[in-house]
């Protein structure tokens, strides 16, 4: 239960991050989508995931005792909460696989094959998914945005929110916000919600695997605690989470929250097709940097004609904001327009990030190796 609290509050900002820091939807709405979608992908398809966790990873699934999970489960769900509690969103598999993984390396039963190929595919696709984005956002976001002509409402109420007067709730929109706004903010909220489906399918197998291994609980009781305990986090310390991937790193409109999911969820989604678990959590965090990166560093060349001189310098994001305003191109826009870098891309919350999503899965490895190495309890 700890560690799938963990999971609720490490996964709900990447998926619903981009709709609330682009004030689509508020975080108990975030919280709510994020707890439904969970349980239907862990219900439907994550059976799959609990079968093969410990099957492949590891070379004998008898290493699963009780005991040993108690260690396992503890540095998975210990190092996710230091994640969270610092308002990092920490891929919680990389932080499952790294505990298992020191449990088979220290009883001699790691399939080094297997690791080897997940740890490659994630360490490659939050590249692909930065440079990915990071293109966009420098060469393409401002036609995307003209194209969708979408504003982030980031001023006063959300744009969806829940109208509990009637008999039955109903969705309510924003007054200004018109028929384009409206289909945009139902993209990026649908692309959420697969999002957290796709986290259901592979994440409640990083809290309940071991412990169906044993064979003393059966699936579908430990899908449902695991559920509820995802549940529990989405409501309570995943608001942090959201903060950070919302607002902190990067300043979001609309459009750039559904560049942001179109990307990482194309990724996350073509590494499940493949059978790699995938760490959608870095992917999506990696997106957000690129894009944001992308869009602050967008250059342009200002001319001076009586000092006969040309300057380069950082436009940012350099959209046509206003519904109808054409999209500039690079080298068109006036210095009066150019915006602050920091507005769009915060460097130090970046490097916080980065730090944070590295150590909490090398905290949950090492520490679960050094216990299943030397203390005697475990019998290892």
């Amino acid at each position: 239960m700890f560690v799938g609290y963990n999971i609720g509050g490490a996964t709900t900002g990447p998926a619903f991050g981009p709709a609330v820091g682009a004030n689509v939807i508020t975080k108990l709405m975030a919280a709510a989508l994020m707890s439904i979608f969970f349980f239907i992908g862990a219900i439907t398809i994550g059976p799959n995931v609990v079968d093969t966790l410990g099957a492949e990873l590891v070379t004998d699934t008898a290493i699963f005792t009780m005991r040993s999970n108690v260690a396992v489960l503890f540095f998975i769900g210990g190092a996710l909460f230091i994640g969270n509690y610092a308002g990092v969103p920490a891929s919680t598999s990389m932080t499952a696989v790294g505990a298992i993984a020191a449990l088979g390396l220290a009883t001699g039963e790691l399939d080094f094959a297997v690791l080897g190929e997940i740890v490659i595919w994630w360490i490659v696709a939050p590249i692909i998914g930065f440079w990915v984005a990071g293109v966009v956002g420098r060469y393409f976001y401002p036609q995307i945005n003209a194209w969708v002509a979408i504003e982030g409402n980031r001023e006063g109420r959300e744009m969806i929110t829940v109208d509990r007067s009637g008999f039955a709730p109903q969705l309510r929109f924003g007054d200004d916000a018109d028929r384009r706004e409206i289909t945009g903010a139902l993209v990026v909220v649908a692309i959420g919600c697969l999002m957290a489906f796709s986290s259901g399918t592979s994440n409640i197998a990083n809290a309940i695997a071991p412990i169906y291994g044993t064979g003393d609980v059966d699936m579908i009781p430990l899908i449902l605690i695991g559920s509820a305990a995802v549940a529990v986090g989405c409501f309570t310390i995943a608001r942090r989470t959201l903060d950070t991937l919302g607002n902190d790193i990067t300043n979001l409109p609309l459009t750039a929250a559904i560049v942001v999911a179109v990307i990482s969820s194309g990724i996350v989604i073509g590494l499940s097709w493949i059978g790699i678990p995938a760490s959608f959590v870095v992917i999506a965090t990696m997106s957000i940097i690129g894009l944001g990166w992308g869009r602050a560093t967008r250059t342009t060349t200002l001319s001076d004609a009586r000092a006969g001189e040309e300057t380069r310098v950082s436009v940012g994001a350099l959209t046509a904001e206003e519904e109808g305003e054409r999209s500039p191109e690079i080298g068109e826009e006036e210095p009066a327009d150019i915006p602050q870098a920091s507005d769009l891309f915060d460097p130090s919350t970046t490097a916080r990030v980065v730090l944070m999503q590295n150590v909490v899965p090398i905290i949950s490895t090492v520490g679960a190796f050094l216990t299943f190495r030397f203390v005697p309890i475990f019998g290892l």
